[in-house]
């Protein structure tokens, strides 16, 4: 069986203080999910417990138990977040109360995607009181994802209404979308503890993705890569866990302070933690009060928890029952991805008022009342497509890594919808990166503008090196992409290739008198030293030029090979150089070998000149150095006499 299409699931209860979730669970499980000895006294659930429990079918679920008192709401958030089904739980002695209302808001928030009315100790209360209890609660949950949830009657403490209550389950598990277990491994943290001879473990519901042992994970935001020395899934060892399991993780040389729960195990590389979201708040329609620009608030992410400023962007009030895009500054770093649902809790008092999901989980800092900023939100919260490619946009490029970090989607899911957006003309790829076609098009055309703007500023030049023409472009660009895109721009002739340079198609260059006859004194004063040719500098003395802007009218004699540029300080007369050359092949006509004093004396020059030349034939390949003397290697036939 393909271990990615099961049904890994998580139930959770949700519901009052003391209306029996504990007991349900325990009743379904036969495992008593208070663990601490406060809450078996007290009788009432002060944090999160967790449970195994099997189907008649086999098939195993993680069941996770919430407190219902209102002091412990924050535990309570801690733990439903992963659910896939609830068990929205009512004593039929007591009805809809207080935190019953409250945790279906949440519930709401979440968008949690199916769940179960159980309505408890039955056994207590006649049947037709049962009814109105019924009625009353299928009143409270209209309007929300459970309206048309099934409903089932039980006693826990008798065992009545239990089998219907597991064959119920079942059928909703199985109306459940199998997990992807494809995109990055992310494992928030909800409990961690110390096993003397093992270390620190950690736990919490995988929500995406998939972890072996021997896996390097990375724990934030410790920002600390540690291995994974051991797995357990309900409380026994297995080498490998998927998204939607219940995990226990041993984690090798960790410090079980650097867990606290709200901390995120997951895929190296991947997550970053954030102080800066954008998202969608919706605000509840019986909300206290309006939201005001910067107010703060609670803010309650998969198991952690921080206080964030809110920064609306296209208001200055959200009033109940309203939804905007908001950019929430947090006084703590979180893990956050796209997607990703959270609850908004009253700084004072506290009180649930609204949720949301981020949009970006590492946005730049906004500007208020700008439509450019609004309209770009808005592309990244319609789809997965649209993600990727508002996210192509704000980088200018990416590579499928980089937009696999942003987005929290698997690769292989990535690469599918770039497939699209290609076949639709919305991105190009140039080599590992992608871009959107818009950004292509101007990166297109300021190539070509910048090498126009070459052109007029440097007329002489034959053209601006390729170096220098990447950098009109951002640096996230790759050598690899920059050159695809210049290869594009060639094949059709919008630019063309001088040399090493780049030229604009229609460009001439033109030389005024004044360089021109700076140019000729240059190449009579060569032509006139011929072999006895000295640097630069000299040169330029014997003919009573400045060095200063004569760099430009080398580079031309050199294209016009009128110059042959031996290295950085020794040139040659073109007619000097050939006669060079002739005397090279001639020598290896009737000679093995060569050496440095042999070719002094036969072309006439100084050692440094003759050095410099024959080190430019040997980077031609015409000849090979072997120590202290140089064989034919390459050399160019002799062309044949007139």
């Amino acid at each position: 069986m393909n271990l990615q299409s099961e049904h890994h699931v998580i139930i959770g209860t949700a519901g009052h203080v003391d209306h029996g979730k504990t007991v349900l669970i325990k009743a379904l499980t036969g495992i008593e999910t208070d663990r601490f000895k406060e809450e078996q006294e007290r009788g009432i659930s002060i944090d999160i417990g967790f449970a195994p429990f099997r189907l008649a079918d086999g098939t195993v679920v993680g069941v996770v138990d919430v407190p219902g008192h209102e002091r412990f709401i924050h535990n309570m958030l801690a733990g439903i977040g992963g659910i896939d089904l609830v068990l929205l739980v009512v004593d039929v002695n007591e009805g809809v109360m207080p935190q019953t209302r409250e945790h279906l808001q949440i519930l709401q928030l979440l968008q949690i995607p199916r769940g179960i009315l159980v309505l408890t100790k039955c056994d207590t209360a006649d049947p037709e009181f049962v009814d109105l209890v019924e009625e009353d609660v299928r009143e409270e949950v209209a309007g929300t994802f459970l309206q048309e949830a099934p409903c089932c009657r039980v006693s826990a403490l008798e065992g009545t209404g239990m089998e219907q209550l597991v064959a119920t389950i079942s059928a909703e598990i199985k109306q459940l979308p199998p997990k992807d277990c494809d995109g990055p491994m992310r494992l928030p943290i909800d409990r961690h503890f110390t096993v003397a001879g093992f270390g620190t473990v950690v736990t919490g519901t995988l929500l995406s993705g998939q972890v072996k042992i021997g896996d390097q994970v990375e724990v934030l935001p410790a920002d600390v890569q540690v291995r994974v020395r051991d797995i357990q899934v309900h409380g026994k060892k297995v080498d490998q866990a998927f998204a939607g399991q219940r995990v226990a993780l041993n984690l090798a040389g960790l410090d079980r302070q650097m867990v606290p729960r709200g901390s995120v195990v997951g895929t190296p590389g991947v997550f970053t933690p954030t102080t800066r979201c954008d998202t969608r708040v919706t605000l509840l329609e019986d909300a206290p009060r309006p939201l005001r620009f910067r107010d703060p608030v609670h803010i309650c992410l998969g198991t952690a928890r921080a206080v964030g400023l809110v920064a609306l962007l296209d208001r200055d009030v959200l009033k109940p029952g309203e939804s905007a895009l908001v950019q929430i500054h947090l006084d703590r770093p979180l893990v956050a991805h796209r997607q990703d649902r959270f609850i908004i809790r009253s700084y004072s008092p506290l009180a649930t008022i609204g949720g949301g999901s981020v949009v970006d989980a590492n946005p730049i800092k906004h500007k208020r009342f700008r439509d450019e900023v609004m309209t770009a939100l808005k592309e990244l919260e319609s789809g997965e497509r649209s993600f990727l490619l508002g996210k192509l946009q704000e980088l200018g490029c990416g590579t499928l890594k980089e937009l696999e970090i942003a987005s929290g989607l698997g690769r292989d899911r990535i690469q599918d919808h770039l497939q699209a957006l290609a076949a639709s003309s919305q991105v190009e790829q140039l080599g590992n990166q992608w871009t959107t076609t818009d950004t292509h098009v101007l990166w297109q055309q300021r190539l070509e503008e910048s090498v126009a703007d070459f052109h007029r500023r440097q007329p002489l030049q034959s053209g601006i090196a390729r170096a220098t023409l990447k950098g009109a472009l951002p640096q996230q660009l790759s050598q690899k992409g920059f050159d695809l895109l210049l290869e594009q721009l060639l094949s059709e002739n919008r630019l063309l290739l001088h040399g090493e340079a780049i030229a604009s198609p229609d460009f001439e260059r033109s030389i005024n008198p004044a360089d021109q006859e700076r140019m000729d004194k240059i190449s009579t004063i060569y032509r006139n030293a011929g072999p006895q040719a000295k640097n630069k500098r000299e040169m330029l003395e014997q003919a009573a030029l400045s060095p200063t802007g004569c760099d430009h009218l080398f580079q031309l004699l050199f294209e016009q090979k009128t110059l042959i540029k031996l290295n950085e300080e020794s040139f040659l007369h073109a007619e000097t150089y050939q006669h060079a050359l002739k005397l090279l092949q001639q020598h290896f006509a009737s000679h093995k070998t060569l050496t440095l004093a042999e070719f002094r004396d036969q072309f006439g020059s100084a050692r440094k000149q003759v050095q410099a030349l024959l080190e430019y034939w040997d980077s031609l390949k015409y000849t090979l150095r072997k120590e202290n003397e140089r064989v034919a290697w390459k050399l160019p036939e002799v062309p044949p006499e007139p």
